[in-house]
Formats: structure tokens, sequence, C-alpha cells
């Protein structure tokens, strides 16, 4: 065993040419291996040394692979999800989702919430976690993904107030099974186009039918904006994260399925989230 100071230091000079924030990433790789928060290990980073199961980690984080992944979980409005390969990593950027449902219904609890495309059921979980007594149904194509987010619903205490199925909206009918009258929708759907180089923990390691959404990046949105109507309640919102560049070409699409559009941005200046509303 290494002295974990020295350890912690070695790791973020090994993961410099990898990372965006390697010394983030040594941290909680480091906390990982001694199986205690990242912040009792800057607490007692003097007193500790750090396992020889720590360079295996280093080295896989270095192979590009998401830390995420590596420890299996990933912090996102102040909760902590399971992630594996099977999900979209849950990023600081869709929080925003969140925080304008949040704002938008400070007068009123929105009663039923859906989110399509659920994933490890990251969104619809923390709404759920800001709105007491509220019910959420979250869909997703993936089985696997599925269980993911059933775990997360065990784990966050959200069971009972939560509901996963099985459906792909490239199927017909498939806006009969959830249910309508949704006061709150959630979306963040495939919006890469298939053209698009990604990084390569982000292309080589998460899942592709996730991601990405033929050659314009908008597939999934012509699908999904139509099916709005059905599954919306009269004063619903719905909120559709988007990629920085699409705010005029989802825009359209929303309109064209008469919709108004509020369009915000992100904690980095970029078009991130449409709001639509009937």
């Amino acid at each position: 065993m290494d002295d974990a100071a020295a350890a912690l230091r070695e790791a973020t000079q090994a993961l410099g040419e990898t990372s965006d924030s390697p010394r983030l990433d040594a941290e909680l790789l480091l906390a990982h291996a001694l199986q205690i928060e990242r912040a009792d290990l800057l607490l007692k980073l003097p007193e500790l040394t750090a396992p020889a199961a720590f360079s295996a980690l280093v080295e896989r984080r270095r192979q590009s692979e998401p830390v995420a992944h590596i420890i299996g979980k990933k912090e996102f409005w102040g909760l902590d999800f399971q992630v594996t390969p099977d999900v979209l990593i849950p990023r600081p950027d869709s929080e925003l989702l969140i925080e304008e449902a949040v704002r938008a219904f400070a007068a009123r609890q929105p009663q039923k919430i859906l989110d399509l495309g659920t994933g490890s059921g990251a969104l619809v979980l923390a709404a759920l976690s800001e709105f007491p007594g509220v019910s959420g149904v979250g869909i997703d194509a993936s089985a696997a993904a599925l269980q993911i987010a059933h775990n997360n619903a065990d784990a966050l205490g959200l069971a009972d107030r939560s509901r996963f199925l099985l459906l792909d909206w490239k199927s017909p009918d498939w806006t009969d099974s959830p249910g309508s009258g949704f006061d709150l929708i959630l979306a963040n759907p495939p919006y890469v186009s298939t053209d698009a180089i990604l990084s390569r923990d982000v292309a080589g390691f998460e899942p592709h039918q996730a991601l990405f959404a033929g050659k314009d990046g908008l597939a999934d949105y012509r699908i999904i904006m139509p099916a709005l109507a059905k599954l919306l309640s009269p004063t619903g919102l719905a909120l559709l994260e988007i990629g920085f560049d699409q705010a005029n070409p989802v825009s359209e699409i929303a309109t064209a399925n008469g919709y108004h559009v509020e369009l915000k941005q992100d904690l980095g200046g970029n078009d991130r989230l449409l709001i639509l509303r009937r």
C-alpha cells in the first residue's frame, strides 16, 4: 500500500491526458477503492493509505472507461444513481430539466409525471424527490435499463410512487400503455447525429441506442412530438433536452405540432432545453 496523498497525486498526473477533471476522477476512484465517501477521503487523507486495487481502477480510467462505470454510480440532483453500460450516465446539464420543472410548478404540484426514455430513472426519480405524493412513470425500450431504474427507485425509497414500462416509441400504439393526462413530461431522447464524432468515453462505453437519432439527430423528436397530444394534460408541460445546435429545428417540429416553445440555456450558456405548452 502507498501513502494516499502521494497515490492521489500520481493518479491525477496519470489521468491528465484522459480526463478533463483528473483530480476529481482520482479522488472518486480512491474513495471507491477505500469504500468511503469522497468527503471523508479529503478530510482524512493524511492518515490514509491507498489500497493495491486503486492502481487498477486508475488504469481503467486511463483507457477512457467512465468513472461512473468503474464505481457503479453517479450523483444527479444530489441523489446517487446506480449506473451501468446499459444506461446513459446522468449529466449535470440534464439537471436543468428538474430545475425548470420545480420553477414551473412552484405554485402547484404536478399529479402525474412521465419520463420518456428513462434509462437509469434519473429524471423521473429526481422529479419525484421534489414533489411529495406525486406518481411517475418511466418508459424505455431497454429491459436492462429498466432494471437499473427499478433498482434506483428502490434505493431512493421511491418505488411506491414510480412505475417503469418496457415500451419502444418506434412501435405502433405505444402511447396506449403509459396513460394520459400527464402534467409534466420529461424527455432526454437520443439526439446525436450518426455522423457525429464523440469522445472515446462516450462512444466506446455508453449505449448507442440512447445516443444516436439519424443523420440529423432529430428522428426521435419527430416521433415524440406528435405523441405528446395524447399524453399531455391540457395545462401540462413537456420539457425536452436538446443538443446545443438543435433549438431551431426542434422548435420548428414543436410549433408544427401546435406547441408554444420556450428555450432555456444550461450553465455553459448552450441551448439545452425546450419547454412546450399547448
